[in-house]
Formats: structure tokens, C-alpha cells, sequence
């Protein structure tokens, strides 16, 4: 019974230490969904106005490399869609970013792994706006308007994983995102700051590196 029980503690020890050491790989996926909160600045000949503050939807998907044992070093795509409707109207404004991230696990005996993280690159924001009862008359296509602007982004990010298996972690965390674009219309300085607060919820799959074979 003695050596049972210490098998099976053994057992549920190695199911709790994820792969996370030099040369293993960590695919993972967040999405965040009613929980985010968008504040959107605009300044315009050096006059701010406030945008909106709504609820928006976030898709991250990432890939990382452990270049030392629990620091993954890859790539995180990232599609954030926010929709708002106000008296009658509508605007969506979506962004795509592109940056290269680093995260760190603080791995430890149990199953829940915290990690930090961070990120900076590219990013594309579209803006389209709906006037649909704004009382304007005439050609219907006057009463939309679409911006793309491109720009400067990046986040910072924190958690912690909970490791259903060895290989398999379940993400919960909070992440702040900044999209930063400056452009000259007329003589005007027209600068856009999108920021995004989240709670988002995800996936990770980590992939251990294939054993080195011994030289015989």
C-alpha cells in the first residue's frame, strides 16, 4: 500500500511541472469575450476628445520558444473587434498587431504556473463609422466613413496557468495593450490612443524538445 501511494505521488508531482525548459516550444491561444474595456483618445490640434467606453472581443494567438528554462521568446498575433452603438449609430473598430513577446513562468511544484509577459511591434487599426440616423440627406454612402491608420503597439501581460496535464495548461490572466499613431491632416497633428484592459481566458500547449541522442 506504502509503495502505492508514493507511486502515485510521484505521479501527480510530474503531471504538476509542465515542459518548460531550454528548447521546448509553448503554443498558446487567449480569447477574451465581455470582459475588456476600451478607452479610445483622440487629440486634435492639441484639443483630446473621449471616446466611448465599451465591451470588445480579443483573439491572441501566440508561439514561443524556451530560449533558457522557463523564459518562452516567439510571436503573438493579436485581433481585437470592438462594436458601439449609440443613438442609432454604429462604429466598429478593429485592430491586428504583429509583435515579437517574451514570458516568463515562475514554474513550482504545484499545478498553477504564474507567469509575466511582455511585447512591442506593428499594428493596423480600422475605424468604420455608420451614421445611419445622423438627419443627413442625399447619397447614402456620405453617411459612412472608413480610416485605416498604422502605428506603433504593445502590451504587457500576467497570470497564471493551471496545468490539467503535463503538457496541457489552462490560461487565466489580465493584459494591457496600447496602439499609438500620430498623422498630419492640413497643417493638423491628428494623434489616435487606443488602450485595452482584459481578462481573457486561454489555452497552452507545451511540446518538449526531443532528447538528445548519447554519442555511443
Amino acid at each position: 500500500m506504502k509503495k502505492l501511494l508514493l507511486v502515485g505521488a510521484v505521479a501527480l508531482f510530474g503531471l504538476s511541472n509542465a515542459q518548460m525548459t531550454k528548447g521546448d516550444w509553448v503554443v498558446s491561444g487567449d480569447t477574451g469575450l465581455g470582459f475588456n474595456n476600451t478607452t479610445t483618445t483622440v487629440k486634435v490640434g492639441g484639443q483630446s476628445f473621449d471616446g466611448p467606453k465599451t465591451n470588445t472581443f480579443s483573439i491572441t494567438p501566440s508561439v514561443g520558444y524556451f530560449v533558457i528554462d522557463k523564459l518562452a521568446v516567439g510571436i503573438e498575433l493579436g485581433y481585437v473587434n470592438t462594436t458601439t452603438k449609440y443613438d442609432g449609430n454604429k462604429t466598429t473598430n478593429s485592430t491586428f498587431s504583429v509583435m515579437p513577446t517574451a514570458t516568463y513562468y515562475f514554474t513550482n511544484s504545484t499545478k498553477f504556473v504564474p507567469f509575466l509577459g511582455a511585447g512591442i511591434g506593428y499594428a493596423s487599426n480600422k475605424t468604420k463609422v455608420d451614421l445611419k440616423n445622423s438627419g443627413l440627406t442625399g447619397d447614402p454612402l456620405l453617411m459612412q466613413t472608413e480610416t485605416t491608420t498604422d502605428g506603433l503597439a504593445w502590451k504587457v501581460k500576467g497570470g497564471v496557468t493551471y496545468m490539467a496535464t503535463q503538457s496541457l495548461g489552462i490560461n487565466l490572466g489580465i493584459s494591457y495593450d496600447q496602439f499609438s499613431n500620430k498623422e498630419t491632416y492640413m497643417n493638423t497633428d491628428v494623434k489616435t490612443n487606443i488602450k485595452t484592459f482584459g481578462v481573457n481566458v486561454g489555452f497552452s500547449y507545451f511540446i518538449k524538445a526531443k532528447a538528445q541522442k548519447s554519442d555511443k
